[in-house]
């Protein structure tokens, strides 16, 4: 696996790659046809990326052990899941090499010092100027008679923040290209948020209605950006990866 150098002359040390690019290794490796691809590895913390419709974690069931943590243990051993990116979308995952890096990159995430940045389409033409930022406070809970969706609930839900920008507008196809910034981490957020502003992400299966989901064969939602400080350095670092869409 590729290993990136962990110095810079910059405050921040910035990887950038694109997902065709990692897809194109992917298949190219025909040793390994299961390997992650690693934007970054150290001794302490790995930058995976995850392609759409890989799940972070196993499942329930025989048909879903495969998935980015199986993979990654098999390439490092002992590697520890540390956050999760839905099934359905692509992007930056963080892994940690041993259980201190976990409990120090978790901790860090619950204090909100892990800063993470998406991007989507989503159906409507959203009414913002362009690369204006807008935050979203909708609280969110459990559909618990349609597990596992979720539902904006003003009495149960748990406080719930997004930010979001227009980045570009598709006026034929009326269509908007986003950048989202979850700075609360509820179960299928971005989702559920874009949905319940009345622009659901394109090829989104459960919060869509028919034609939208239609609209495109994957969920148009890809994790492009990932930013905090090195667990054992301190070191600030930063990972970009563009969206194949």
């Amino acid at each position: 696996m590729p290993q990136a150098e962990a110095s810079a002359p910059a405050e921040y040390w910035v990887h950038r790659t694109s997902a065709g690019a990692n897809n194109a290794e992917c298949t190219a490796n025909a040793q390994a046809p299961l390997a992650p691809v690693a934007l970054y590895e150290d001794a302490d913390l790995l930058v995976l990326y995850k392609p759409p419709g890989l799940l972070c974690v196993p499942g329930r069931g025989i048909d879903k052990q495969d998935c980015l943590s199986a993979r990654a243990q098999s390439y490092w051993p002992g590697a520890l899941i540390v956050h999760r990116l839905d099934q359905a979308t692509s992007g930056l995952v963080l892994m940690a090499r041993h259980a201190n890096a976990q409990r120090r990159l978790s901790l860090a995430f619950e204090q909100r010092q892990i800063h993470k940045r998406y991007v989507a389409i989503v159906e409507g033409l959203m009414e913002a100027s362009t690369n204006t930022w807008t935050d979203v406070h909708l609280p969110i809970a459990a559909d618990w008679e349609r597990r596992p969706l979720r539902v904006i609930d003003a009495v149960h839900g748990k406080p719930s923040h997004t930010r979001w920008r227009a980045l570009a507008y598709n006026a034929a196809a009326k269509t908007t290209r986003v950048e989202l910034e979850p700075v609360t981490g509820r179960t299928h957020q971005l989702r559920v948020h874009m949905a319940a502003m009345g622009h659901p992400i394109l090829g989104d299966t459960l919060y869509a209605d028919a034609a939208t989901q239609a609209a495109h064969p994957r969920l148009l939602l890809h994790a492009a950006e990932l930013a905090l400080a090195h667990p054992s350095t301190g070191q600030p670092m930063r990972w970009e990866m563009a969206a194949e869409f």
